[in-house]
């Protein structure tokens, strides 16, 4: 009975700030969004290190020059390039002028507002989906003659204790002709 209570409790708990977006247009496969610019705190460290969680989640958990401690948001930014794993959080918009880190390694930034495609997937995020959909997507904006700005951002709504229902996304920053 308690292990069900406890079920119970981490699926009501799976209510967060989402950073926000406006929807531009709708396709088959994806959409267009526009972003407008956020606080986030990030880090990033070389492939093979499991440590960018872990550094965020004290950042919000209070190791920070305020001492302060923040709400989890979703989602969950994780970028990966030649050399380099960056992943960052997304600051509450409450959260006016966010303390500095602790950590030398991770940095309170602004992200740019811009316009992205965005693919949604269900499951575990692992290797081979993030390919199949970063591949699916890029293709798709190929045949509507739409240009890509960056690299694939992999995006992740959910705990890892949510079971059912979860929500991933890649997307890639592009050039929208107004």
């Amino acid at each position: 009975m308690k292990f069900v209570s406890f079920l119970i409790l981490i699926f009501m708990i799976q209510d967060y700030e989402t950073q926000p977006y406006n929807l531009i247009k709708t396709y088959d496969d994806f959409e267009i969004r526009y972003y407008p610019s956020v606080a986030m705190v990030k880090t990033e460290s070389s492939p093979g290190s499991e440590q960018n969680f872990r550094k965020l989640f004290q950042y919000i958990s209070g190791s920070n020059e305020s001492g302060l401690k923040i709400a989890m948001t979703t989602p969950v930014h994780t970028e990966k390039t030649e050399g380099k794993n960056k992943m960052a959080f997304v600051l509450p918009s409450s959260l006016k002028s966010p303390p500095s880190p602790k950590n030398k390694n991770v940095e309170i930034v602004r992200s740019k507002e811009a316009y992205f495609a965005a693919i949604q997937y269900g499951g575990y995020s692992n290797i081979s989906k993030v390919k199949f959909y970063t591949d699916l997507l890029k293709k798709s904006l190929g045949q509507n003659g739409i240009k890509v700005n960056g690299s694939p951002i992999i995006l992740g709504y959910n705990s890892p204790y949510k079971f059912f229902n979860r929500r991933n996304e890649i997307m890639i920053e592009v050039i929208i002709n107004q």
